[in-house]
């Protein structure tokens, strides 16, 4: 089992810089100067999703960071052929595995470990080989986390999108998605898999998940972009690792 870290980790994706970059076709806004900026304002980790489309974030931008932070890059992608070889040639220190479509503005859950069990084995049994740990991006589902097991994932990634637009439409459902996670995490804690969580969060929804104690790790990106428009990229991290912090402080309280 591991032992839980009463610092919660912040992974902060820089996805978004680039698809501001992108819509110009210019140089800039950088994105090795973005991982700078972010690992120094209190980012543990770069988090970056190379699409198949590559709407954002390009094979340079990855080899790049890859480069110049050794250690830092988690790289999302989908479980793919032309995926794994990226990633076996670049060996980020984590590749955390995510549904994908084509047509979708964002991720729209979790991946579905049941069905794919077979394919996402014989995708992640290499990537352990080389020491990348692996992530599998995933609903808070029982029987999801099951296969994750099965499948000797390091970590599981939670997808909390239904609870941030629950919790962010004062609807009565948030409680109950709240407590979905609270119980993937306990469960994937004592099966000794690390737990992460992320998509959709914002200042309140990390407050409160930051609480959960088994949670080791936030991913964040849509959110601390937009923030950085008005107050800067740097504040807004700080602020983001201010609300974490204290999330973490109040689940160990309680």
């Amino acid at each position: 089992m591991n032992n839980i870290d009463k610092k919660i980790k912040l992974g902060v994706n820089i996805d978004h810089i680039a698809t501001l970059r992108n819509a110009r076709g210019e140089d800039f806004p950088d994105i090795i100067n973005a991982a700078k900026v972010a690992l120094s304002s209190g980012a543990d980790s770069i988090t970056a999703h190379l699409r198949e489309d590559r709407r954002h974030i390009k094979d340079l931008d990855i080899e790049k960071i890859a480069s110049n932070f050794p250690g830092k890059l988690n790289l999302e992608m989908a479980a793919t052929r032309e995926m794994l070889d990226i990633a076996l040639k670049i060996k980020p220190f984590s590749c955390c595995i995510v549904p994908e479509k084509r047509e979708e503005l964002t991720t729209e859950g979790g991946l579905d470990v049941v069905s794919k069990h077979n394919q996402l084995k014989d995708f992640i049994d290499p990537l352990k080989d080389l020491g990348i740990r692996t992530s599998l991006f995933i609903d808070a589902d029982e029987s999801q986390l099951r296969h994750c097991v099965d499948l000797n994932a390091d970590c599981i990634e939670i997808h909390c999108g239904s609870y941030c637009r629950s919790f962010d439409g004062n609807l009565p459902s948030a409680d109950d998605e709240f407590l979905k996670i609270k119980n993937i995490s306990e469960l994937a804690y004592k099966e000794g898999i690390e737990v992460h969580a992320g998509h959709g969060l914002n200042y309140n929804t990390t407050r409160y998940l930051s609480s959960i104690k088994e949670i080791e790790e936030l991913n964040i990106g849509f959110f601390i972009i937009s923030e950085a428009i008005f107050k800067g990229l740097g504040n807004a991290i700080i602020d983001i690792r201010e609300c974490m912090d204290e999330g973490r402080d109040l689940g160990e309280k309680n």
